[in-house]
């Protein structure tokens, strides 16, 4: 049997006790608050990040992790009779994923194989989570990196944000969309379309966004022996409705909350849910 090294970066927003389970590694991108440099999840914490942002004068920035990191991380590996199944946050969103490339070319390392997953958070999470059981029920790197590419096009996502006034700043949505979302609480479905975020619809209300986000899920329908994430940010309006709501249509899933890198694009009051839809 192939010894496999799962990795992945901070981004993909796994439960510690997933992490531990299945011994996956997790390269952590940078956030910059203040002048300072953080380590996602490392040198702070989702809590700590948001009480800095509501104190600083900036809008804190974030950094992918460099190929140096990904050199010294595959080595380590490598050296030790690994392969490498290595799966990131989209290309479309940060240079994590070329950082990776880079660095196996420099390694000139056919054992290392780099997956772009043009997803992130949760989206990210589901595809390496698959890929560790995978790994743990005896599939080869070969056989993992197809079934990874082939779920890649399936994995949905449909999230309700409370503001959007952190995706604006970030850059990674459009201000008219921002002040859309601002005015009389319409709260803008947001999903993962392409390695980029999309508008999906504008709600008006946090039941009405709980309503279009089970709709979306019974639409699309979760394919079976598939994991379901539902995903928060210090969303407890929301979360708590829909918690209990896919209690009643799902046996099984799992509960996240973003790392700092992603929290500092959502900010507080997001929730949602990435699920692997019937193809």
């Amino acid at each position: 049997m192939e010894k496999i090294k799962i990795i992945t970066d901070s981004t993909s927003d796994l439960p510690v006790d997933i992490l531990k389970r299945y011994d996956i590694e997790v390269l952590p991108l940078l956030v910059n608050i203040d002048g300072h440099n953080y380590r996602d999840g490392i040198d702070i914490n989702l809590p700590e990040l948001l009480e800095k942002m509501e104190h600083s004068k900036e809008f804190p920035t974030t950094a992918q992790v460099n190929p140096q990191r990904f050199i010294e991380c595959y080595k380590e590996y490598l050296d030790n009779g690994y392969k490498v199944l290595s799966i990131h946050i989209s290309s479309n969103m940060s240079g994590t994923y070329q950082s990776a490339c880079i660095a196996k070319e420099m390694l000139k390392s056919d054992d290392i194989t780099i997956i772009d997953s043009l997803n992130v958070t949760s989206g990210l999470g589901l595809l390496v989570l698959k890929a560790a059981k995978l790994k743990e029920d005896g599939f080869g790197i070969k056989e993992i990196e197809s079934s990874i590419i082939e779920t890649i096009p399936h994995v949905r996502s449909v999230l309700a944000f409370d503001t959007l006034e952190n995706l604006v700043k970030g850059g990674r949505l459009s201000r008219t969309a921002g002040i859309i979302g601002n005015i009389l609480d319409i709260k803008l479905i947001i999903e993962i379309k392409d390695g980029k975020l999309a508008v999906m619809d504008k709600v008006r209300g946090s039941r009405k966004a709980v309503r279009y986000i089970l709709e979306y899920l019974s639409k699309r329908g979760s394919k079976e022996n598939e994991d379901t994430i539902l995903l928060s940010v210090k969303s407890k309006d929301i979360v708590e409705i829909l918690r209990e709501e896919l209690k009643l249509s799902i046996n099984d899933f799992i509960e996240c909350e973003v790392g700092c890198v992603v929290g500092v694009h959502a900010g507080p009051g997001a929730c949602g849910v990435f699920f692997v839809e019937n193809y």
